[in-house]
């Protein structure tokens, strides 16, 4: 093995986390691949090996978890994702299902209703002025027409975002966030399960159609339940992560807000630099299949590699002045979602519902001043805030 970078840097530290930045670009400067000698484990945070290794999963695998854990050797806190933690053949059979149950029919038979869920949620956010773009925007908007879209009942969604920072803090370290997040485990883990079964659904909604691929012969009995907890994994969080984020990014670039207005068609693509600039999702694994050479390191079989997704997104190499939020910016290439045969299956959904919301905002708000200090919410995979004060000033 050739000689290679080594970094004492640790990315699940709470300096790292708070403002990971300036140590994405230290890595990228180190090399095409790094050597994090605390966890013996390789990284990658430039957007070419980010990208090609999402890309091959035949050589960087998702089957032995996509956390830092190897589910070869420990044993998972839950079920691995049918969609998120599988390779083909077994993802293939899941991902079609999930393609269709997420596809352009049922998302648009779900337009009109997210559209009049947004426009009512704005009317009262701009009438109240100062908000909460977090509690009040962020999260307020997806839980009030996800779960319906899903086909849950009202009961109990109080646990959806307890139960996606456990899955979010479990693809990092046992650390505190980690135990933290699973302090609810036994209250929500449990509920989360029984929403899953077919008798707990509406006969409508995603979660219906996941089912009747059970009566196609297409999936098995137990299957369509991990299918389902796929949604309610990562159907939620990190939809409300990039609204706040967008709500951060508009706040502290009100140029942008105002070119976003005057130009409501910009939305599609300003959520696709929103998700660039600061991406929800910060941080995957995967695990090589085969040694493998990168940068002309070689890397062995069975290692962990961690995937710096936002480092990439931001990687001067790739995009001219990345820390410029731009809604003007080709931003299509970015790897916020995925990309190759495990891009984020979810990804129309929470389009659909930023599309909606940030489109009824800019027809009713003039600028979006911040108005208190943004605390963010630590965690070992998102970057997001737990409180984001704002006042809204209404259009005249």
């Amino acid at each position: 093995m050739s000689a290679f970078p080594v970094s004492s840097l640790d990315p699940f530290a709470d300096d790292f986390l708070s403002a990971p930045y300036p140590f994405y670009g230290e890595l990228r400067e180190a090399g095409p691949v790094v050597w994090l000698e605390r966890y013996g484990l390789w990284a990658c945070a430039r957007h070419a090996e980010v990208q090609a290794a999402l890309s091959d999963w035949q050589t960087f695998s998702s089957a032995a978890g996509v956390g830092i854990d190897d589910f070869r050797r420990t044993k998972p806190w839950r079920p691995p994702s049918l969609i998120l933690e599988a390779d083909p053949p077994l993802h293939t059979r899941s991902r079609t299902v999930m393609n269709r149950a997420l596809s352009a029919k049922p998302m648009a038979a779900l337009r009109a209703s997210f559209k009049e869920a947004a426009e009512k949620l704005a009317d009262e956010l701009v009438a109240r002025g100062r908000v909460d773009a977090i509690a009040d925007i962020a999260e307020a908007y997806p839980l009030s027409v996800f779960p319906k879209a899903v086909g849950l009942g009202r009961e109990g969604v109080e646990n959806l975002l307890p139960y996606g920072a456990m899955v979010f803090n479990a693809f990092g370290p046992r650390n505190a966030h980690f135990e933290a997040a699973m302090a609810e485990a036994a209250k929500v883990v449990p509920w989360i399960n029984a929403q899953c079964g077919r008798e707990a659904l509406s006969p409508v909604g995603i979660g219906a159609i996941i089912w009747a691929a059970v009566d196609a012969g297409e999936i098995t009995a137990e299957e369509a339940p991990l299918l389902v907890r796929s949604l309610l994994s990562a159907g939620l969080d990190t939809t409300i992560v990039g609204i706040g984020n967008a709500i951060y990014a508009f706040a502290t670039n009100p140029s942008q807000w105002q070119a976003l207005r005057e130009k409501p068609a910009l939305v599609r693509p300003a959520f696709d630099e929103v998700l660039r600039w600061e991406s929800p999702i910060q941080t995957f694994f995967r695990t090589t299949t085969c040694a493998v050479e990168i940068g002309g390191v070689e890397i062995p079989q069975d290692a962990k590699v961690l995937l710096f997704l936002a480092s990439a997104n931001r990687d001067p190499r790739r995009w001219d002045e990345p820390e410029r939020f731009d809604v003007n910016r080709r931003a299509a290439g970015h790897v916020a979602f995925g990309a190759g045969i495990h891009l984020c299956v979810g990804q129309m959904l929470a389009r659909l519902e930023a599309e909606m919301l940030m489109t009824a905002l800019a027809a009713r708000v003039e600028r979006i001043d911040i108005v208190g200090e943004p605390q963010r919410k630590p965690s070992n995979s998102l970057r997001q805030f737990a409180s984001l004060p704002v006042e809204l000033i209404a259009a005249r």
